[in-house]
């Protein structure tokens, strides 16, 4: 019975998702190309850019991981807390200025303005190859974590693999159709429904299991002192070090990471970028749920181990409410792990549609045209939109099907995606604002700094001397890249700097164009 009803609380939300996923598009037609479908049309208000952008940093990690680590090693869990809210202040400069910079030159995505700012369509096309490498991992973590949240919540009755096929349809369904926008439809519902569940446990579990949180809080004082401080319990060296260095290169590398970039672009102006970075560390809050349960969960559940840890906040639940609470709580985690999958999978699917194959069957245009693909917003729009939505489908039946097949592939790759992904901050943002960077200079830094990160991480090595592996390769990325600039031949590109660079006068406060920065007119206008 209890399985009955979870499943169909379930069942039922995820009904709405599709639903709701599908009428963001309501009314727009079928016409709209690449710029409607991969940034919402440049259209998206402050509310909207809120909830898609909590969205895509609340995934299935917030549920389980952050849950597991405050199980396992209590402290050092708090470097999200300290990254994301670091990464929201340099948001604030950060983001208008990439979302000014794609808008004057009709670019949808970071490859689209590296291949731009170095007039190189097929360094674009090599970002969008490494950075689909890091991103598919976190695809496939988005499968599984959903997978693991649906057997658990439906007491078995859905078996592991039919959950990661549901993670795979359900976001599947709405985000080939809807794009950027179906996904911000959706991230209203999942918020909505994280903050009530996860309002709601703050308070119940510590008055059911501890009588408050004076006993609780009391309790892991006198017998888990360790799990309070640094370096945490069994971290593994996770100290204070480690703590500062992996705040400062995270919140370097959320910054530009696709997916928080595909929201900046997303938004209808410069300033609802800025009031966004000011609201969302309040979403932050929320992250502090899961990690006291999971410490509430040692004297309630001991003895989990392994993977078994990041069910910590799960098994609380479904020992002690009634199951349509759980299929409710169910329904808030899995939306947490749709939100941001169908983000990753929109992204890589631009990347490639504009980036790659774009690249490949672009014969003509200018400069700029080349670079983005945007000059032509007829055929060239709409093809290439189809090769994006066709790239969705293929790389989240790559991850479902090697989450089937080779989990450990994924999870292994994982371990350099967002070290890996920092290694593109010289190329993006130094790029952006200092003209005489060339291009072999970051592709040497790049170079550098990527086969250092791997031969940290893969060989045991992270963190070295206590410091995040990623940021010692980032200090290596950058000095290469310097050491070439000033060594090596000077750039030859003639392009003036308006042209090349993100330029002062490119941050109009109002969201209105710079003079003399005319936009080719977006694809779905």
């Amino acid at each position: 019975m209890n399985a009955t009803v979870a499943t169909a609380v379930f069942g039922g939300f995820m009904l709405l998702t599709v639903v709701l996923g599908l009428l963001a598009v309501r009314g727009r037609g079928s016409g709209g190309g690449l710029t409607e479908w991969s940034v919402g049309g440049r259209s998206l208000g402050t509310v909207f850019i809120w909830v898609l952008m909590a969205g895509e940093s609340y995934t299935s990690f917030s549920y389980l991981g952050a849950a597991g680590w405050g199980y396992n090693s209590g402290a050092p869990v708090l470097y999200v807390l300290a990254y994301m809210s670091c990464g929201y202040a340099l948001g604030y400069v950060v983001g208008p200025m990439l979302w000014a910079y794609a808008r004057r030159h009709g670019l949808v995505g970071i490859t689209d303005m590296i291949a731009h700012r170095y007039r190189s369509p097929w360094l674009g096309a090599a970002v969008a190859l490494l950075a689909t490498v890091c991103l598919l991992p976190y695809i496939q973590l988005q499968i599984t974590g959903m997978g693991v949240v649906v057997s658990t919540i439906s007491y078995g009755a859905i078996s592991l693999n039919w959950a990661y096929f549901l993670a795979f349809a359900v976001t599947t369904g709405f985000v080939v159709v809807s794009g950027l926008r179906g996904s911000a439809w959706v991230s209203v519902l999942k918020d909505i429904l994280v903050i009530g569940t996860l309002g709601f446990l703050a308070v119940y579990v510590p008055l059911h299991y501890f009588d408050g949180y004076g006993p609780f809080l009391d309790r892991i004082v006198a017998e888990k002192p360790q799990w309070l401080t640094f370096p945490g319990h069994a971290s593994g060296g996770l100290g204070s070090v480690w703590f500062v260095t992996t705040t400062v290169v995270n919140s370097l590398t959320v910054v530009i990471f696709p997916t928080t970039v595909a929201g900046y672009l997303g938004a209808r102006n410069a300033d609802a970028l800025r009031r966004n970075a000011m609201y969302l560390p309040f979403y932050n809050v929320l992250l502090f749920v899961p990690m006291l349960l999971g410490m509430a969960a040692l004297f309630v559940v001991p003895g989990l181990v392994g993977a078994d840890s990041n069910l910590a906040l799960f098994k609380l639940v479904v020992d002690s409410l009634p199951a349509w609470a759980v299929g409710l709580i169910g329904a808030a985690a899995a939306l947490s792990s749709i939100v941001p999958m169908a983000v990753f999978m929109l992204v890589i699917g631009t990347m490639w549609g504009r980036s790659v194959l774009g690249a490949l069957s672009r014969t003509g245009g200018g400069a700029a045209g080349e670079a983005s693909g945007e000059g032509r917003p007829g055929a060239s729009g709409g093809r290439q939109k189809l090769w994006s939505q066709l790239v969705v489908v293929v790389a989240g039946a790559l991850a479902l099907l090697l989450t089937y097949t080779a989990p450990d592939t994924l999870v292994r790759l994982s371990l350099i995606s967002y070290e890996g992904m920092a290694q593109l901050v010289p190329m993006l943002l130094l790029g952006l604002v200092w003209r005489r960077l060339t291009r072999g200079a970051v592709v040497s830094g790049l170079v550098a700094g990527f086969a250092l990160v791997c031969v940290l991480v893969f060989g045991g090595h992270d963190p070295v001397w206590g410091m995040n592996a990623g940021i010692v390769a980032l200090a290596v990325n950058v000095a290469v890249a310097l050491l070439v600039t000033w060594l090596g031949p000077r750039d030859t590109d003639e392009r003036p700097d308006a042209e090349v660079l993100a330029l002062e006068d490119e941050f109009p406060r109002d969201g209105a164009l710079p003079q003399g920065g005319a936009v080719s007119p977006p694809v779905s206008s």
